[in-house]
């Protein structure tokens, strides 16, 4: 019997896929805990519709991600910090304290578990702090520290 998955059955497959299972199986273990539904034409061209409708979703969050990514590169963000004689900070700089500079300079609110910064910040300067945006989508944010 040929069912489409409404949720991930371990040992079965993913959400959204067509299986071919035996009956026994989809009529007391699939249908009733509302894992799967039955592969109907229907049911199959209603599934399609979703799909494209995700597929076409994810690709306007992607356009999105790549501009903000974008928008994000072109931006600097200062800091100012307590310093040494001879420009050593006193601490550190971490990623919280460049997203919420960058929420309150420009506006753009990230958490700091996606901003990456490579290196300790512990002199001034500038540094560069990769936010990711997006997955597989990351801006280069310039990070000035005074």
């Amino acid at each position: 019997m040929k069912v489409i998955l409404k949720a991930d059955v371990k040992g079965s497959g993913k959400k959204g896929e067509v299986i071919n299972t035996s009956d026994g199986y989809a009529r007391n273990f699939l249908f009733p805990k509302g894992l799967a539904i039955e592969a109907t034409p229907g049911n199959i061209k209603s599934l399609e519709l979703i799909k494209a409708k995700e597929a076409k979703l994810k690709a306007e969050e992607l356009a999105e991600a790549k501009a903000l990514a974008e928008k994000i590169g072109e931006l600097t963000v200062s800091l100012k910090v307590k310093t040494g004689d001879n420009g050593k900070v006193f601490g550190s700089v971490t990623a919280k304290d460049v997203a919420e500079a960058l929420e309150s300079q420009h506006g753009i609110k990230v958490e700091k578990k996606k901003v990456d910064i490579k290196e300790a910040i512990k002199t001034t300067g500038v540094y560069t702090a990769e936010v990711k945006v997006y997955p597989e989508v990351v801006g280069k944010l310039k990070v000035s520290i005074s």
